[in-house]
């Protein structure tokens, strides 16, 4: 369990409120796919995602950069109980969708790209660092059903 510093948890919460679920989920997938191309196998029934055009206009890919960050929002108001909270989607991500867990990371580091492209200078190193602290319990928390 990470232990959470009041001004660690004023950071994390200001930079969750600079961001627009809507705007950042659109971009999310869209981003992952385009860096991490081998990531498409899990995407299968999202239609065509060969081309950067077709992955930019994927609606599939944007509702899901929503479902994803809307879980994230989920992790910013129960930050003492990330773990627990994500138990079942790790074990979903881990028996059903047979995700490489090394994906949560990949991700990770597209939302605070995605998150930096927004934020620009207000996210300067050391909210950078509270927010990496942050998605790293969270990835932790997504890798628990694979120990």
């Amino acid at each position: 369990m990470v232990k959470w510093t009041e001004e660690e948890r004023r950071i994390i919460r200001g930079v969750w409120e600079k961001v627009d679920i809507d705007e950042i989920g659109e971009e999310l997938w869209a981003r992952a796919l385009i860096v991490y191309p081998w990531i498409d196998r899990y995407f299968g029934s999202f239609g065509d995602i060969f081309t950067t055009t077709a992955i930019l206009k994927n609606p599939k890919l944007a509702a899901l950069g929503k479902v994803v960050l809307s879980a994230l929002d989920t992790a910013v108001k129960n930050m003492d109980n990330v773990k627990a909270m994500y138990a079942p989607l790790s074990r979903q991500h881990y028996e059903k969708i047979k995700v490489d867990p090394d994906n949560f990371r990949l991700l990770a580091e597209c939302i605070t790209i995605t998150i930096a492209c927004k934020l620009r200078a207000e996210l300067n190193p050391q909210v950078q660092a509270t927010w990496q602290k942050f998605l790293s319990a969270v990835v932790e928390a997504m890798n628990s059903q694979y120990k």
